[in-house]
C-alpha cells in the first residue's frame, strides 16, 4: 500500500506510532539538550509538550503544560530538570544567540 492510499485512521496511527518512536528516541538521549534541539532544528522538548498540547486542546481536551511535559520529558519537568539539564556553554550560548539572529 503506498501513502497516499492511506486512509486518515491508518495516518493517524502512522503518525502516532512515528511520534512515539520520537519520544522514545528523546527519552534515551537525555544527554542532547534541549538548547542542543532548538540550535540544529529549532524546536526541543518544550516545543514538542506545547504541540501536543495544542492539538489536545484542538480535540476538546484540558491538558495543562505540566502534564504536556511530563508526557514529553517521561516525568515531571522539574524532576528532568534536576536530573538531565546541564547548564548551557558559552559555546552553546553564542550558537543560540546567532541562530536568533540568523
Amino acid at each position: 500500500m503506498k501513502h497516499e492510499d492511506l486512509s486518515p485512521a491508518e495516518q493517524d496511527a502512522v503518525d502516532a506510532a512515528a511520534f512515539r518512536r520520537l519520544i522514545a528516541h528523546l527519552d534515551s538521549r537525555k544527554d542532547v539538550q534541549n538548547i542542543d534541539l532548538m540550535i540544529l532544528a529549532d524546536f526541543c522538548r518544550n516545543c514538542l509538550a506545547k504541540w501536543y498540547r495544542a492539538a489536545g486542546e484542538a480535540n476538546g481536551l484540558d491538558i495543562s503544560d505540566a502534564e504536556a511535559r511530563a508526557r514529553i520529558y517521561g516525568m515531571t519537568y522539574e524532576d528532568w530538570k534536576a536530573n538531565f539539564q546541564t547548564p548551557a556553554t558559552p559555546e552553546q550560548l553564542k550558537a543560540m544567540e546567532t541562530r536568533k539572529r540568523g
